[in-house]
């Protein structure tokens, strides 16, 4: 993971540097008032050679579809066999603050995804939606890329999941993704053809297990807040989670009392051998892609600890 809040004049290096080291993707995300997805995707794929990029993810209630279509179709033809495109809601907060969240979101989802996933394979589209109206639109014949991008889902909700296991290639897991919680997405997205599963973990390896999971704390500080509570249900301390969850003050008092039990997990986090073990039993439980977000102050050198898995 692109950590969205690198120095400028780290972003690039840190890209090159995760493809130096074998990774096989770079996802980047897009944060209300932060950097913007494509504009990201376009710089990390131009300074790099080989790695996959993904884009986890737009939010659909902010780019008119037919634009958001000429944006990774130029991505896509530039970069041929190199692009995946998450798009969903976008946090629900942001969306308002902007005026961008509709009345239904998941009909705008429905209506968007299969608009732009029709407009990339260089069909002319008319739709009369609730919420997307195109009449007559088509990417010109020259600029449909040969391979179209991957179009994934980032959501969370059970509606949300069957949705993107009708419409979409793959679906974008948030933070924390352990086994269980992959398994129970899995079955509401009950896709009926191969479908990617990607998940995000915040990261942190060590051949001191204590200061990796030391580490790993501080990226586990939003974890128990409402949005998160579908990560956590599957869980079998889901309810011992809550009720410390309810018990702290501040956030900070929460990731303190955590036990390292939980700890390990919830992030990929110990030993090289112990987070290794992690990853693999979340490819065990469906999982295609296993993205993890490395912390710490300087995270160009914290790639090379997390390449220890690898």
């Amino acid at each position: 993971m692109l950590p969205r809040d690198l120095p400028r004049d780290q972003v690039l290096p840190f890209a090159r540097r995760a493809e130096a080291l074998g990774f096989d993707e770079v996802w980047i995300v897009e944060d209300l008032g932060f950097r913007g997805g494509i504009a990201q995707a376009a710089a990390v794929l131009a300074s790099t050679a080989r790695v996959r990029v993904g884009i986890g993810l737009l939010p659909v209630g902010a780019r008119n579809v037919a634009f958001a279509a000429m944006e990774l179709a130029s991505l896509a033809e530039l970069f041929p066999g190199r692009v995946d495109a998450g798009v969903g809601h976008g946090m629900p907060g942001w969306m308002r603050s902007v005026g961008a969240w509709p009345a239904s979101p998941l009909t705008l989802l429905e209506e968007y995804v299969t608009t732009l996933r029709s407009l990339l394979g260089g069909t002319s589209v008319d739709v009369a939606g609730r919420y997307v109206q195109v009449d007559g639109v088509a990417l010109d014949p020259a600029t449909v890329p040969p391979v179209p991008p991957s179009l994934l889902l980032g959501v969370r909700g059970p509606r949300s999941l069957a949705l993107s296991g009708r419409v979409a290639d793959g679906t974008i897991l948030a933070e924390p993704t352990t086994p269980e919680y992959a398994r129970a997405a899995l079955r509401a997205i009950d896709a009926p053809a191969a479908h990617s599963l990607v998940a995000y973990n915040v990261a942190a390896v060590s051949d001191d297990e204590g200061a990796a999971l030391a580490q790993a704390r501080e990226g586990l500080a939003w974890i128990g807040e409402p949005d998160w509570r579908p990560h956590i249900d599957p869980l079998p301390f889901a309810d011992e989670f809550a009720a410390l969850r309810a018990a702290c003050a501040t956030r900070e008092e929460f990731v303190e009392r955590l036990p390292d039990a939980w700890v390990r997990r919830l992030a990929v986090a110990g030993t090289p051998p112990q987070a290794r073990a992690t990853i693999d039993a979340l490819f065990a439980a469906g999982v295609t892609s296993a993205v993890l977000t490395p912390l710490g102050a300087d995270r160009i050198a914290a790639l090379d600890s997390l390449a220890t898995v690898l």
